[in-house]
């Protein structure tokens, strides 16, 4: 059984940052990726970054690249994500995932708001 478990989320005006976290538990032997996703509304979920655990290998969505980081302490089985110069459009339900030898696994999200 693995366990995963994201916080961080809330309201921000425009232009504003929010670090997220995900924390992974249970019986994990190798997590090879893990990484953020998010979905707004009546949208399909989609890619947000990824970082393997070798390497620290990133991937990030061109519309976060150069705003958001991904971050990761293996020795914690955790992943941050860094979000600065938010926009409305970044508002959605960010989901974390972790990739193991037996599969993904994800958590139940975190809302993220970017209002004035």
């Amino acid at each position: 059984q693995v366990h995963v478990v994201e916080s961080g989320g809330g309201l921000v005006q425009p232009g504003g940052s929010l670090r997220l976290s995900c924390v992974a538990s249970g019986t994990i032997f190798n997590i090879y990726v893990m990484g953020w996703y998010r979905q707004a509304p009546g949208k399909q979920r989609d890619l947000v970054a990824t970082i393997t655990s070798s390497r620290d290998r990133t991937n990030y969505a061109d519309s976060v690249n150069g705003r958001f980081t991904i971050s990761r302490d293996n020795a914690k089985s955790t992943v941050h994500l860094q979000m600065n110069s938010l926009k409305p459009e970044d508002t959605a339900l960010y989901y974390c995932i972790v990739r193991i030898t037996n599969g993904d696994y994800w958590g139940q999200g975190t809302q993220v708001t970017v209002s004035s």
